[in-house]
């Protein structure tokens, strides 16, 4: 399993990285620029060639980065007859289009990849609401279960992704959600607004749902278990596969849910367990295991899975696009990924989000390897996520990030002369910094949500 993660993390970031070093590479040359070095890592080479025009292709043993390295006198002498080629001779607009191409191509990749899944036409849940708990916000509201949710802020949610992203890109704000609701069965849609005051700030881990008294839709689950972890509580006290939960401590389950909860609440305990194998009723003690959650409380567990029941057919949505409309969609889903990076980063740095929230190479490689088992699109989801972050990333206005190149280039073209080497390498040295602090932070939040 480590080695699996390993590897979809290396493959993960030789994707993203090649496409953004060939976005530079590509733009450059057709700008005239020389290609001295085309580098995917860093570090020693594990394999290098030189193609005909000199540049030199190399896959370096840390693939952490790359870099495309151009002629430029800033950095040698260059030859009278190849000075035309240097970075450093081009017009201000051509060099912040080879700068920019990087994130720009990192974008257009997600783009393809959104119009691959909507061709493939993937299907979705409808955003269904499940249980309101009493008393609270949804409750209020006339929030009630099996209610479908058709918009959020006035913005359709044809699917839980689009509910999902929409509630996300109100985190740390104050005022209210407006809900649009239609009740099973008919085509009566009502509107309800749920208060919120600096929502979900602090919570580097945030339900959305349960913050305002609702969660998603689903079927009942018969306490039916499907999976015995091996050499789990459960399997060390004889349950298998099969086997139903009827009672735990003499209180009668009705479905799955009853029996988690009645699990929860006795972390390193001894229950009684009553199941029903094959219609013979039989009881046997677990010795539960517990598990701490980031808040410091206790949670017990016995090593089950349930059986999972099949969603009704109402509620799975398929959008099918053809190329052109899977293009626009995918076009128009990576324009709203590319603002709420944006808007998240801005949250960040004003305090209205929890700088916890913030993922390093850790959890990518995690991330990379679960959706990769959960199958090609999923992980292609996930790819494009990465690909618009990156994109965003670079083009934040630090030294040393492509950003912090177009911000120099900015500042040329106002003052009507470069900025000094000085300033730059000074610019060039803090920015250094303030991405270490960031990566040390981003590796630091893995460790602790490991």
């Amino acid at each position: 399993m480590a080695l699996a993660t390993i590897g979809y993390f290396i493959l993960t970031l030789a994707i993203l990285v090649t496409v953004h070093e060939y976005g530079h590479y590509w733009v450059g040359r057709r700008c005239g620029v020389k290609a001295l070095t085309f580098s995917v890592g860093f570090g020693p080479s594990l394999w290098r060639r030189t193609d005909k025009n000199g540049t030199e292709w190399v896959v370096a043993a840390l693939p952490l980065g790359g870099y495309v390295r151009f002629l430029d006198e800033r950095e040698g002498a260059v030859p009278a007859d190849q000075q035309s080629m240097s970075f450093n001779r081009q017009s201000k607009m051509a060099r912040a289009a080879i700068i920019a191409a990087g994130p720009i191509t990192n974008f257009i990749l997600a783009i393809l990849v959104y119009a691959v899944i909507n061709m493939a036409g993937v299907p979705g849940r409808a955003p269904v609401v499940g249980d309101v708990a009493a008393d609270s916000a949804a409750f209020h509201a006339g929030f009630e279960r099996g209610q479908t949710i058709v918009a959020v802020d006035g913005k359709p949610t044809p699917t839980q992704y689009r509910l999902h992203m929409q509630l996300v890109n109100r985190i740390g704000e104050t005022g209210s959600i407006d809900f649009d609701l239609q009740y099973p069965n008919s085509n009566a849609v009502y509107q309800a607004s749920l208060p919120i005051d600096n929502w979900l700030a602090n919570d580097h881990r945030p339900d959305f749902y349960a913050s305002l008294g609702f969660n998603y839709f689903y079927p009942d689950m018969p306490a039916l278990i499907e999976r015995v972890v091996d050499d789990g509580p459960a399997d060390l006290a004889g349950i298998l596969a099969g086997d139903k939960i009827t009672a735990i401590d003499d209180i009668e389950v009705d479905d799955w849910r009853a029996a988690v909860e009645l699990i929860k609440v006795r972390p390193e305990q001894t229950v009684e367990v009553e199941l029903l194998r094959q219609d013979v009723t039989l009881s046997v003690s677990v010795q539960t295991q517990a598990i701490t959650l980031e808040d410091g409380v206790k949670q017990g567990r016995i090593g089950v899975q349930a059986v999972s029941p099949a969603l009704p057919e109402s509620m799975i949505v398929i959008q099918h696009y053809g190329p052109i409309d899977a293009l626009y969609q995918g076009f128009i889903r990576t324009g709203e990924l590319i603002a709420f990076t944006f808007s998240s980063i801005k949250k960040m740095l004003m305090g209205l989000i929890s700088t916890s929230s913030l993922s390093g190479p850790v959890t990518i490689a995690k991330m990379a390897s679960a959706t990769a088992s959960s199958g090609f699109i999923p992980y292609m989801e996930f790819l494009a996520l990465l690909s618009v972050s990156l994109g965003v990333l670079n083009l934040l206005p630090i030294p040393v990030l492509d950003g912090g190149h177009l911000m120099y280039i900015a500042i040329e073209a106002i003052s009507r002369k470069p900025v000094s080497e000085r300033l730059q390498i000074w610019g060039q040295q803090l920015g250094l910094v303030l991405i270490l602090g960031i990566m040390a932070l981003a590796l630091y939040n893995d460790i602790t949500h490991f």
